[in-house]
């Protein structure tokens, strides 16, 4: 029992020193860093490191071997994706334009599999409020969201005007892709009739709104579903 155990520790020191410097060997610090194909490595890796310290009948050297061909793949695959434009984009993709001149592409949106409350989400990580403040937005291919706002907004702020700045009524989505979402509605505190008259005078049914925001001051923004998706 005793010498089981102590073997047990050895193996794991060893596998967290193999596993710790062949993730240093592929250069990245981070999980956000990580394009596709690195992710995949990095999930075979822990796989692979599992096995000798699972199963202490199999031998530890055979999992450390197969942890550095690993890591030696992906080092060569990084060095021809440097010299390959077309096997760079196979093995990592390529960045989406979400937003152009400010205008959400839907189809792009739809290929990439992203929803409407996604790209709100992410948009406010970028402490973007407003969709209409964009002038281009860029889904990256570790999925991080680029943003470049409009240069009406970028120029000058309130602090920089010595403005003191009104209490926050930041916008809510109220409906996407033709859904109202119940918890925006209940946090601004109105009704879905609100948000249906709000319709009406536009001339807009629910179906054809891919995103509504609203804040507290019932202002509104309104994107339409483009026709021919």
């Amino acid at each position: 029992m005793g010498g089981n155990m102590i073997s047990i520790i050895i193996r794991t020191i060893i596998i967290y020193i193999v596993v710790t410097l062949a993730i240093r060997l592929m250069g990245k610090r981070q999980i956000g860093d990580m394009q596709p194909n690195e992710l995949v490595i990095t999930l075979l890796i822990s796989e692979i490191a599992a096995i000798p310290l699972q199963d202490t009948n199999q031998p530890i050297l055979l999992g450390i071997v197969a942890i550095f061909i690993l890591v030696f793949l992906e080092i060569i695959v990084s060095v021809l994706a440097m010299k390959s434009s077309a096997l760079r984009k196979l093995m990592s993709g390529k960045s989406a334009v979400i937003i152009k001149n400010g205008i959400i592409d839907q189809q792009t949106m739809r290929n990439v599999r992203m929803t409407v409350l996604d790209l709100v989400e992410l948009l406010r990580g970028k402490d973007v409020f407003n969709i209409s403040d964009v002038a281009y937005a860029i889904l990256e291919v570790n999925g991080d969201l680029s943003v470049l706002k409009k240069d009406e907004i970028t120029e000058v702020s309130k602090k920089d005007l010595k403005i003191e700045p009104e209490d926050n009524h930041l916008p809510l989505p109220v409906i996407t892709d033709g859904k109202i979402i119940k918890e925006s509605i209940d946090c601004l505190q109105t009704t879905r009739e609100t948000i249906n008259e709000i319709l009406k005078e536009n001339n807009k049914t629910l179906n054809e709104i891919f995103l509504m925001t609203l804040d507290r001051d019932m202002k509104y923004d309104i994107v339409e579903k483009d026709k021919d998706i």
